[in-house]
């Protein structure tokens, strides 16, 4: 196990566990949000030092979703939360996952800095995000071609010391 919160754990992702992630992020409410990865590149993830691939399971270990990071060996300290993916809606779960990686990349991993490309359209995400103290850091103009289509990307970062800040304000709320 890499960290538990109130409800969750996260450990590292297994190659068995690949066929729930690839379900889960081809799901239909999922795969609009994501540029999901053929089995291939999960696998490479789970052997590359630069990323962090982590399933998120609930208090009976079934598997709720995933996430990976990456920029691990990154000398800027700057941490990318690449993808969470989270296949029961509505239960509160990525929010839960997203503040306990949050306190795990910060504390654990001494990061500086996480930053996240969002899609455009991505209301629900956005809004989390925000919620949870990242900052519009900018657009990626219709950087991506899905099917005929181009959409743009949403760049959005958290410091250290706002995370300390938000941190602090919850423990005193």
């Amino acid at each position: 196990m890499l960290l538990k919160s109130e409800r969750l754990t996260y450990r590292p992702t297994m190659a068995s566990d690949l066929e729930m992630v690839l379900a889960i992020e081809n799901e239909h409410e999922n795969i609009a949000y994501i540029i999901p990865w053929p089995r291939d590149q999960h696998m490479a993830a789970l052997c590359d030092s630069d990323k962090r691939h982590i399933v998120i399971e609930d208090q009976v270990a079934n598997l709720v979703g995933y996430l990976i990071l990456a920029g691990l060996d990154s000398p800027h300290h700057s941490i990318e939360l690449v993808r969470i993916v989270i296949a029961e809606k509505n239960k509160g779960y990525g929010r839960e996952a997203i503040k306990a990686i949050l306190q795990y990349v910060f504390d654990g991993l001494s990061a500086h800095r996480v930053w996240l490309d969002v899609k455009e359209y991505n209301e629900r995400a956005k809004q989390l995000y925000s919620a949870l103290g990242f900052k519009q850091e900018g657009i990626l103009r219709e950087c991506i071609k899905n099917g005929d289509q181009y959409e743009s990307l949403i760049v959005m970062s958290l410091l250290r010391q706002e995370f300390t800040i938000l941190r602090v304000d919850d423990l005193e709320h």
